[in-house]
């Protein structure tokens, strides 16, 4: 871990905008490190869990699968994080994005021209359900 300063869960939570029951669960997959324990049994967490909350956190809302995340951390974890592979995790993802956002653009397209024929009265039946059901 990092510096110690003892941050409780929901400190940590409050920090990163992270769900309890989230990093809880990223505890169990070993995307974050096993926490100390107080006395008390509470979870201690230390200004290196935020940090790297924070990079899990961001790397999922960029869409980042678990396990690209899990990689990229691996890398930054053996200190000379090798820019090349990070660079190939990188690219992989931004693959994956432009498909996405090719297929939501077709997608676009068949909804509002589909809405575009229902406003306009132009066939029988519900045209957006013609077009929710062809094949």
């Amino acid at each position: 871990m990092g510096q110690s300063v003892g941050i409780q869960i929901g400190e940590l939570s409050r920090r990163t905008g992270c769900n309890i029951e989230t990093i809880r669960y990223y505890e169990r997959i070993a995307l974050l490190p096993a926490p100390a324990r107080s006395a008390g049994r509470y979870r201690i967490y230390d200004t290196g869990d935020v940090r790297r909350l924070a990079f899990i956190r961001r790397a999922r809302e960029l869409g980042f699968a678990l396990d690209e995340i899990r990689l990229l951390l691996a890398l930054s974890d053996n200190g000379d994080a090798a820019c090349a592979e990070v660079r190939q995790v990188a690219a992989s993802h931004l693959a994956e994005v432009r498909t996405k956002i090719a297929d939501l653009q077709a997608m676009e397209h068949i909804l509002a021209e589909a809405v575009q024929r229902c406003a306009a009265g132009e066939l029988p039946g519900c045209p957006i359900m013609n077009a929710l059901s062809t094949v």
